[in-house]
């Protein structure tokens, strides 16, 4: 919304030395931020004055152009005092005219310089200037012929055109639609400095009778209020004034003629938008009704629209003939020959100007207020005042008869706790202070004990919740009272055993030289079939989600491997030599069965226990996974030897140490799942009498790599972190140490190929018993002397007693003992 400062202030009493900057800094406070303050006459430099045209001799040109070679008095503003020579182009003006000229050293908008010099036979010493070449209007046709009392010749033209006129530029919310009209702005400004406010709608208007124009409004709901003049005896040709259309080019729109200005300016004025009709190309009766599915109306853009029955509109006896709200239409569009106007000034259900908008793409000043909910009160006065600007300025006379067809809906009552303001603000404001800015605002208010009932006005249908009043309160005292207060921490409270075991495997994952990554917690059918993952893979229930951001993913994701995995690729293919990621998020399994759907309730109470246990039983299970990627070189070649790529070990050792550090107990066996490579995938399990799969770590399968431009042997580890922390001990005990020394047995065991080392290295560590202080695999050999089929383990055990020296005999003992376990369970043999 653009303002001119002097209009707010026609409506609103400021004190004059108030500046415009403090006024549109107060208008902000209030919530009308401000968009940009033009200042008057800025890109316009030198002497602009009035001068009166002496004489104007026609000079005809070899290029069939005539120009005009002027004398123009302008008083002593040239220093001289003698008349001064112009050509001119221009032909609608006569010698005695009042027109503006621009002096040499003067400067126009664009940047354009005037300066004396010689064009068709004569020095021409200045410009008479256009509404365009001012920035005034886009007419160009002819200069500004001035009033006859507009000045003495040699006066500053600023001020005589407005020149020097402030405009404060301001975004308004779509709940404030009253701030789209001067009688709005002027209000908040009044009521920004505490000043009296003249409301332009306040005005005596004549009674309906019968005599008016007919109108039939067959949707009532659609259309609560009609009002039509009559404005007869109407000059088409009448210009509009010119402060008239300053106003409006300062408001941001374009002159066109003077009925049609007319109607511009009272909307901008009062808000309520205005629409005029040709009076005699209307046949019969107004009609307000929805139109048919399917019915066509030519609107005034010249666009032929077919219409839904959700449209609104007006008819005559020939069909529609406009878009009610939105866009008149071309068969009684006024023109240069209009000389009986038909002005109609309806309120319309908003919600249905906004559809009818958006549905025909038709974006207009009329329809923006509309759709925002104008104030339904000033139809009567906004049609009045139309048709006093028409009759002053146009001639005729308005007719006898005045329509008025409906009834102003009913204004909503708020009951609010008087203290509510201060409760929710902080601010010191007691119950006087609350009623006063509740009636500042335009709300009549009745105290009622301890509550306050405010009726609010009907041009602020936004008002419709006690926490609007508490809003209306505190802009008017001001947010920046508001006092800044910190909330006051509860004492004695960390972070949960959950929080901190996560910050311990975060910093663990960062220490094993991992890069923390975030992805995209979204899934589509591509991304699992790039996975090879079987149709009835759980990771495959993604839950769908109702409004996704593409159509391609449009499930949240029942694993972290897709997301990873991509940020993995992306970053190879932006040159990383070797990429050490990992990713801790919630995954969400889609509930399947009786209540899976979740049922929607009402807004207007707490759902009982019951509703929430249906609702917590419709939510997915959603665990907490680590996954991890490894990809490129694991360790860089230089000056120390040689590098290596990193492999599935590394992954496992990864899953390893973070189990260590938490004091984990895992068991690792083969597997055969997607996406990983089937010969070099390790399940990994939680010990106990039934053992959880926790996850799986290995490389990725070949053609999962060559899929997502990954590296061949990429790892990959995906684990339930949840399930990981909630079996970390609560008390740690630490390791027993001993000052004795430790008995070291080796052996090597041949073992069938299929047979994991963790089954091994478990087995042996149930056969030695107590004293096994640790057990490692340090060679693993296949060739000549191990049998086909199979391979050779060799295993460093470490034995110790916390309170002796470990005789021969009694390592020999737990040595045996950990071999004979390790053949009953694995079938190996001990190699000599």
């Amino acid at each position: 919304m653009r303002a001119p400062v002097s209009w707010i202030r026609e409506y609103a009493a400021l004190p004059a030395e108030a500046s415009s900057e403090e006024i549109a800094k107060r208008l902000t406070a209030l919530g009308l931020k401000l968009e940009a303050l033009e200042v008057g006459g800025a890109d316009i430099t030198g002497p602009l004055v009035v001068g009166r045209v002496l004489t104007m001799e026609p000079e005809p040109q070899k290029n069939g152009k005539t120009i005009n070679w002027c004398t123009v008095d302008v008083g002593d503003a040239n220093g001289t005092g003698e008349p001064q020579g112009i050509v001119c182009g221009a032909h609608n003006f006569a010698p005695g005219d009042l027109v503006v000229v621009v002096l040499p050293g003067g400067v126009l908008p664009g940047g354009f310089a005037i300066s004396a010099r010689k064009t068709y036979g004569h020095v021409s010493a200045g410009m008479i200037c256009s509404a365009r070449e001012l920035g005034l209007g886009e007419d160009h046709d002819g200069i500004i012929v001035l009033p006859a009392d507009a000045g003495e010749p040699g006066d500053d033209a600023f001020e005589v055109l407005g020149l020097r006129e402030d405009v404060i530029e301001m975004e308004i919310n779509p709940d404030r639609a009253y701030a789209l009209s001067l009688r709005g702005v002027a209000r908040e400004a009044a009521m920004a400095f505490g000043v009296g406010f003249t409301d332009p709608v306040d005005r005596a208007v004549p009674a309906a009778n019968d005599e008016g124009h007919p109108v039939v409004v067959d949707d009532p709901e659609g259309c609560p209020v009609f009002v039509a003049r009559v404005v007869e005896g109407f000059d088409p040709t009448a210009a509009t004034p010119d402060w008239m259309a300053r106003r409006i080019v300062q408001a941001g729109m374009r002159p066109i003629s003077l009925a049609v200005d007319v109607t511009n300016y009272v909307m901008l004025e009062t808000g309520r938008p205005i629409h005029g009709y040709d009076a005699d190309k209307v046949a019969g009766a107004l009609r307000i009704r929805r139109a048919s599915e399917g019915e066509r109306l030519t609107t005034l853009d010249g666009t032929q629209r077919v219409l839904s029955a959700e449209d609104l509109v007006v008819t005559d006896d020939t069909g529609a003939i406009g878009l009610g709200g939105v866009m008149g239409g071309e068969a009684t569009e006024m023109s240069d020959t209009t000389s009986r106007v038909l002005v109609e000034a309806a309120h319309w259900d908003p919600v249905a100007m906004f559809r009818t908008g958006r549905r025909h793409k038709i974006t207009s000043e009329a329809g923006k207020r509309n759709e925002r909910g104008a104030d339904p009160a000033t139809c009567e006065a906004a049609a009045d005042r139309v048709v006093e600007l028409l009759t002053t300025y146009g001639g005729g006379a308005a007719a006898e008869g005045v329509t008025v067809v409906g009834s102003l809906p009913a204004r909503r009552t708020v009951r609010m706790a008087a203290d509510l303001p201060a409760r929710v603000t902080g601010l010191t404001v007691d119950a006087a202070t609350t009623v006063a800015h509740l009636e500042a605002v335009g709300c009549t208010v009745e105290r009622d004990g301890d509550d306050v009932l405010a009726t609010v006005p009907l041009w602020r249908p936004d008002l419709s919740d006690p926490f609007d009043l508490v809003e209306e309160v505190a802009r008017i005292v001001g947010y920046d009272q508001v006092p800044a207060v910190l909330p006051r921490p509860l004492g004695g409270r960390g972070l949960t055993r959950q929080q901190q075991l996560r910050r311990r495997a975060g910093r663990l994952l960062a220490g094993a030289g991992l890069t923390e990554v975030v992805s995209m917690p979204f899934v589509g059918e591509a991304d699992l079939d790039a996975l090879e993952l079987p149709k009835d893979d759980d990771r495959r229930r993604s839950v769908p989600l109702a409004n996704p951001l593409s159509a391609e993913q449009p499930g949240y994701t029942a694993t972290l491997l897709p997301g990873i995995l991509r940020a993995a690729a992306r970053n190879v293919g932006r040159g990383a030599e070797g990429v050490a990621i990992y990713e801790t998020a919630t995954v969400a399994f889609a509930t399947e069965g009786p209540g899976a759907e979740a049922p929607i309730y009402g807004v207007d109470a707490r759902p009982s226990e019951a509703e929430f246990a249906t609702l917590d039983a419709a939510l997915p299970r959603q665990p907490q996974h680590l996954a991890v990627v490894l990809a490129g070189p694991r360790e860089l070649a230089g000056w120390y030897g040689p590098g290596r790529d990193a492999d599935w070990a590394d992954a496992l050792d990864v899953v390893h140490r973070l189990a260590e550090d938490l004091h984990v107990e895992l068991e690792v066996g083969a597997a055969q799942v997607a996406p990983w490579h089937p010969g070099r995938c390790a399940e990994i399990r939680l010990t106990g009498p039934e053992p959880v799969v926790l996850g799986h770590a290995g490389e990725l399968h070949p053609r999962v790599c060559a899929a997502l431009d990954l590296p061949r042997h990429t790892s990959a580890v995906e684990i339930d972190l949840d399930a990981l922390l909630a079996a970390a001990p609560e008390v740690v005990t630490g390791p027993v140490l001993s000052s004795f020394p430790v008995a070291k047995e080796d052996v090597a065991l041949v073992v069938p190929a299929d047979v994991p080392a963790g089954t091994v290295e478990q087995a042996l560590r149930d056969g030695a018993g107590a004293l096994l202080e640790s057990v490692r695999l340090f060679d693993v050999y296949v060739g000549e002397q191990v049998p086909d089929g199979h391979r050779s383990l060799a295993f460093a055990l470490r034995l110790r007693a916390p309170d002796r020296t470990l005789t021969d005999e009694e390592a020999a003992a737990a040595r045996d003992g950990a071999v004979a376990r390790a053949v009953a369970v694995c079938g190996a043999q001990q190699r000599g």
